[in-house]
């Protein structure tokens, strides 16, 4: 059972370690290449990566060698990222779980979407000029709206469109321009038929956005409560490999030291004079 926690986390971490290189390489792609409305997810990418290549290579490297002192720093960056995990998961349904999904319009396929009905926090990163700056140009740059912009009114009423698309690439359906005069919501003066322009700066564009936002946060919440459990499996064997290294090292109440290749600790010949002593006493 020794050997057998030890064998079980170097593998797992082997598998962690080369798993961490595609995100990395991920991240690095996505640096480069300035049409992917992803690109602000480099950062992160590359943060996680490179924690779960270090962390995957110390454990690999404590387990397969029995270093107690690797499998120690292992454990407790392990214990950090299982902590910041659940802390992330929670905080990412409580965000998501507010509201969303959009509103059906009448006579249409398609749902149209509002920004009040996000929570206050992810509204907020919308309303920062600079944040949108970047998202706006993102979407620019996909050419989301190319084929919205061909399409024929019975398109309108029979195809589907996605939540950037309805927000951004059209005026919102309660938008009437026969009249002028008439009080109309503020996205409706917004809109301009430039293709560089469009509803860009619509609120229903923003909605649009965190909708999208939303949906890739909820699956990632599904999928970190998934690795969290996952992780917390991958410890509970650490800290059993942790313990057969020690063992292994310095286990004096079981009998002598195992291993001759290993340094006794200090008090290791004073304990052992104290033991035959005691014998020879008794």
């Amino acid at each position: 059972m020794s050997r057998f926690s030890n064998t079980v986390i170097g593998v797992l971490n082997l598998f962690t370690l080369l798993a961490s290189i595609p995100i990395i390489g991920g991240a690095l792609w996505m640096a480069r290449s300035s049409a992917t409305c992803d690109s602000f997810l480099q950062t992160p990418l590359l943060v996680i990566g490179f924690v779960i290549l270090i962390v995957s290579l110390v454990g690999f490297i404590g387990a397969c060698f029995h270093l107690a002192w690797a499998l120690w720093v292992y454990l407790l960056v392990m214990l950090l990222l299982i902590a910041a995990l659940m802390v992330i998961t929670i905080f990412g349904f409580i965000v998501t779980g507010a509201g969303g999904g959009g509103s059906q319009v009448s006579g249409r396929v398609y749902n149209e979407y509002h920004l009040e009905d996000y929570s206050p926090w992810l509204r907020k990163r919308v309303e920062d000029p600079k944040y949108w700056s970047t998202v706006r140009s993102c979407i620019l740059g996909s050419k989301t709206c190319r084929e919205i912009v061909m399409w024929s009114p019975v398109d309108y009423l029979t195809k589907d469109m996605s939540p950037i698309q309805s927000g951004c690439c059209k005026p919102p359906s309660i938008c009437s321009y026969e009249m002028a005069t008439m009080d109309q919501d503020l996205d409706c003066y917004k809109w301009n038929n430039d293709p560089s322009v469009l509803c860009y700066e619509c609120d229903s564009c923003k909605a649009g956005v965190l909708e999208d936002v939303r949906r890739d946060w909820r699956k990632l919440s599904v999928l970190n409560f998934i690795m969290t459990l996952l992780l917390i499996g991958i410890y509970c064997i650490g800290c059993c490999a942790f313990r057969n290294t020690r063992r292994a090292e310095t286990d004096y109440p079981y009998g002598e030291n195992r291993m001759s290749k290993v340094r006794p600790r200090w008090d290791f010949f004073w304990w052992r004079w104290w033991h035959e002593r005691r014998h020879s006493l008794y």
